[in-house]
C-alpha cells in the first residue's frame, strides 16, 4: 500500500535509525518476525475495518507463536471521513493479535485531535498505535510521526 509506505519512510526519517530494514510482510515469516526483539508493523485498514488481505496468512500462525521477548509497535492509516465507524481499525487488530500472543505493544497515541464514530485501535482515550489520516489531516502526519518516534525511543530506554 503506498500510504503505508510513505508512512514508513517518515517513521524511519524520523527516527534516523539506519538499521531500519523495510520488509512488506508478503516477503516475511513469522519465524523471522519472531527473531526480532523490536518489531514496527504497519497496515492500512481494508473496506469495513479489515487487514489488509497479506495478512490473511501470516494471522494463524502468528496466533500460535510465543511472541512474549517482542515489542511491537504499530502504524496504520485510516479516513476519519470516509470511514469514521471503523477508523484505524487494522492497528487495533494487529495490536490484538500479537497481545494475545504475548507481544508487549508499545507506541500508543493520544486520540486527541482525530475526528471519527469508532475504531478497535482505541482503548480508553488513546490508539494502540499510530494513525494517521492522509486524506484529511495529511498536514498533521509529520508532526504525529515525530512525535510518536520520539516516544517510541524513550520507550525502548526503559
Amino acid at each position: 500500500a503506498i500510504k503505508t509506505t510513505k508512512a514508513a519512510n517518515l517513521i524511519k526519517k524520523a527516527m534516523g535509525l539506519k538499521s531500519l530494514k523495510d520488509v512488506d510482510v508478503d516477503e516475511i515469516s513469522v519465524k523471522a518476525m519472531k527473531n526480532n526483539d523490536l518489531l514496527i508493523l504497519g497496515s492500512p485498514s481494508w473496506f469495513d475495518g479489515e487487514l489488509a488481505g497479506y495478512w490473511d496468512e501470516l494471522v494463524p500462525e502468528i496466533e500460535d507463536t510465543d511472541f512474549s521477548n517482542t515489542k511491537i509497535a504499530i502504524f496504520g492509516n485510516g479516513n476519519q471521513k470516509g470511514y469514521p465507524e471503523n477508523f484505524g481499525d487494522a492497528v487495533g487488530l494487529l495490536a490484538e493479535i500479537f497481545e494475545s500472543s504475548g507481544a508487549t505493544i508499545i507506541g500508543k497515541t493520544s486520540a486527541k485531535g482525530y475526528t471519527f464514530e469508532s475504531s478497535k485501535a482505541l482503548v480508553g482515550d488513546e490508539f494502540t498505535g499510530l494513525i494517521l489520516d492522509f486524506e484529511n489531516q495529511r498536514d498533521m502526519n509529520e508532526s504525529r510521526v515525530d512525535r510518536w518516534t520520539k516516544d517510541l525511543l524513550e520507550e525502548l530506554k526503559k
